[in-house]
């Protein structure tokens, strides 16, 4: 074939090619020549501390955000995405007691653009974020809000005791007076000389829910409902008062959870959870406190890496994170500590003995992210196995949530008796 004939023939297919993709473009479906990213779910996890909005998709997403005023707003476009029902009825989703967010609302703002608006109920220190996916999640958008003023667990728990103090001043003038429960029976002695703060700390929480029981049981609901009553018990008793890291279904990082106990000047701090196993048959209940040297046993040591996770799943973060704070939590040097936390695990071990069958017989070592407080005695009570069937219906008893709460406070009592707690730190 002569050359001109030959380059005719390749410019002709090659104008048929462009023809053909042309007209595919043409009757192509909506979207086929730039597939949009697509938004799974949308979650709002509202608490006194921050509000958590969640936003699931199935790509790496781009997006901007600034914030206006009059009244106050975080406004956040979320890019080459098409406005769907999943991210309509949204501000069906923010719960008139939302302490942060007013109103939320999402609308097509041009082609390919969501604008998302977050009208707010007070000045806040927004944090825009995105976590890579983990475990059931895909790619996630996160947004908290933080109040400029967060709450102060110590103003909390100052205003819970002059409120305590008041009920009280109440119940002696009523006639006649009603018999307390019997887990405040006044004829029982204090063992401590001053009042002292315990802090509870409900694992998991909001966008990590921990271990899922093969009944469907949420380990983050487990521990917030056996904390609830654990405090109640604590309260009730001579010259003691309880804190909760959480007291609602939102996720807490590691770090902040041991910042808490530390600005309240905590005497212990006591973290709840429910263990989970591969094999259903794994039970009993468990104490952990903090190894120096590493894990007392390879379940032990997996265990800590699963409960590490934590911040993972719940979404931290990085970049805000307080260095101090984080150098705080390397600080292995806890020997003193650390020995009593042994005491006090093995104190609530003996007592959960009584209840439930052990899963080992001695308070085991690991390297939790959550108990490195290097000047709290802390243990991580595992309450039982939500993997295991019967267990898992356990936990979800009032019964046995309510005789894990009184083995516990019993097991803290005794503690107290032997290692009477030493005059109160300073700030």
């Amino acid at each position: 074939m002569p050359r001109r004939a030959e380059s005719l023939q390749i410019n002709r297919r090659e104008l048929i090619r462009l023809a053909g993709a042309t007209l595919a473009l043409l009757v192509a479906p909506r979207g086929y020549a730039a597939a949009k990213n697509e938004i799974i779910a949308v979650r709002v996890w509202p608490s006194a501390d921050y509000t958590r909005v969640t936003i699931e998709h199935k790509a790496p997403i781009k997006f901007s955000q600034f914030t206006i005023g009059g009244p106050d707003r975080l406004v956040v476009d979320l890019d080459n995405i098409e406005f769907t029902n999943v991210l309509q009825g949204l501000d069906s989703r923010i719960s008139p007691n939302d302490p942060n967010i007013r109103l939320l609302r999402a609308g097509q703002f041009k082609p390919g653009v969501v604008r998302l608006v977050m009208e707010l109920k007070n000045r806040v220190k927004p944090q825009v974020f995105v976590l890579a996916p983990i475990g059931r999640y895909g790619y996630r958008l996160v947004l908290d809000v933080y109040p400029l003023e967060p709450p102060d667990p110590l103003l909390q728990l100052i205003k819970e005791n002059n409120l305590l103090r008041d009920d009280e001043k109440d119940l002696a003038q009523a006639e006649p007076r009603p018999a307390p429960p019997a887990s405040a029976s006044p004829t029982r002695p204090a063992v401590v000389g001053r009042l002292v703060t315990i802090m509870l700390d409900p694992g998991h929480g909001g966008e990590d829910p921990g271990a899922v029981g093969r009944r469907g049981s949420y380990e983050k609901n487990i521990t917030l409902a056996v904390a609830k009553i654990l405090k109640a018990k604590i309260d009730a008793e001579p010259n003691m008062r309880a804190v909760l890291t959480r007291d609602t279904d939102y996720f807490v990082p590691l770090q902040t959870r041991v910042q808490k106990a530390r600005r309240i000047n905590a005497d212990l701090f006591v973290s709840i959870h429910a263990d989970a196993f591969v094999r259903p048959d794994a039970r009993g209940s468990s104490v952990f406190i903090l190894s120096e040297k590493g894990a007392s046993s390879s379940a032990a040591r997996h265990l800590a890496q699963k409960e590490n996770e934590a911040d993972l799943i719940g979404g931290v973060n990085l970049s805000a994170a307080d260095p101090m704070l984080a150098r705080t939590l390397l600080d292995l040097s806890q020997t003193v500590t650390i020995s009593d936390s042994l005491q006090l695990g093995k104190s609530v071990l003996g007592e959960i003995g009584n209840i439930n069958a052990l899963h080992r017989g001695r308070v085991e070592h690991a390297g939790f992210a959550v108990l490195k407080a290097p000047d709290i005695p802390s243990i991580l009570v595992e309450t039982a196995f939500i993997s295991n069937p019967e267990e898992e219906r356990q936990l979800n008893s009032e019964s046995y949530r309510n005789k894990m709460a009184s083995a516990i406070v019993s097991g803290i009592r005794k503690y107290f008796i032997k290692n009477p707690p030493p005059k109160p730190k300073q700030s």
